[in-house]
């Protein structure tokens, strides 16, 4: 089969696609035919080694953790399933872009989403899921998310709305609409976020998210009152520090089945920045690395 791979930690020229052996499933997971896979932040950080300590890969490494395809091989005690279904999920730290990927998390695919979108929203769901159930019940709450446009915070953006909060999300102006589109009140982030957000809200904020790992963390727990109130899903290092919630992007079937059901009732639909092609794995990678995502970025295998 064909895949993305690499053999050592590295720049995006690391990434070759290249013929790789067929994975095979194990108990309780399935092997799909693939036919897109996500591009994420975390994808490029395993690939240049700057997570290696906690996410340490063995060589060769295929890139990706989530995507969409055909089941086309069921695992042991697999039940429920079928050779031929179309599901969405996720699998280890790497294995994802390549022609046939083994998940060990999935749902069924919603009709009302493409190939891309579905690609889009293993990792993203399941991260913006915890984040906000670490935060308790939404409805009527005010909760700010910080990094609202990009595929997590955009996610988060919607599921909560659809909860019933009122949302608040930070981006940069260019992405004002986009957040408006999606039923948040955008503001942008950065220097007198606290004076901003006094004008936008001023009952307060109730409960807060940060995705975006800016390095703002302090300030938010500051501007809530309470780290408890407060989630995080990127910076590890500080969320431990300052004593907020930290949520982890957890492989779950029963979360990918929330977010699943959410775009059947069309209240979660995955926002596509861009889509590159397998063989544009290298420029996809490093678009991602340049930031400011809009949403999410797909490889089409």
């Amino acid at each position: 089969m064909r895949a993305a791979r690499f053999h050592e930690y590295g720049d995006t020229g690391t990434l070759i696609v290249e013929e790789a052996p067929e994975p095979q499933p194990g108990p309780s997971e399935v092997r799909i035919r693939v036919t897109a896979a996500s591009v994420y932040p975390v994808d490029w950080k395993v690939r240049s080694g700057a997570v290696h300590k906690v996410l340490p890969v063995d060589f060769p490494a295929i890139r990706g953790r989530d995507a969409v395809g055909v089941i086309d091989k069921l695992g042991h005690d697999v039940e429920g399933m079928s050779i031929g279904d179309r599901v969405f999920g996720l699998g280890g730290v790497t294995g994802a872009t390549a022609e046939l990927a083994v998940l060990s998390a999935w749902a069924p695919a919603p009709e009302t989403w493409s190939n891309e979108q579905a690609a889009a929203a293993g990792l993203a769901s399941v991260t913006a899921l915890n984040g906000l159930k670490a935060l308790g019940p939404l409805k009527g709450r005010t909760l700010l998310i910080e990094g609202a446009a990009g595929g997590v915070g955009s996610a988060a953006v919607e599921i909560a709305v659809a909860e019933g909060a009122t949302v608040i999300g930070t981006a940069s102006e260019r992405n004002h609409p986009f957040l408006a589109s999606l039923g948040a009140i955008p503001t942008t982030y950065g220097t007198a976020l606290k004076e901003r957000l006094a004008h936008l809200a001023p009952g307060g904020i109730d409960l807060v998210l940060d995705t975006a790992a800016s390095g703002s963390l302090a300030d938010l727990v500051t501007i809530v009152g309470d780290p408890l109130r407060v989630a995080m899903v990127a910076d590890y290092t500080n969320a431990q520090r300052l004593g907020v919630h930290l949520a982890n992007a957890e492989n779950s079937s029963p979360l990918l089945e929330q977010a699943a059901e959410l775009g059947r009732q069309g209240r979660y639909t995955p926002y596509i920045e861009r889509s590159f092609n397998l063989r544009e794995i290298a420029e996809a990678h490093a678009h991602s690395e340049r930031g400011r995502v809009r949403g999410k970025i797909v490889v089409l295998i």
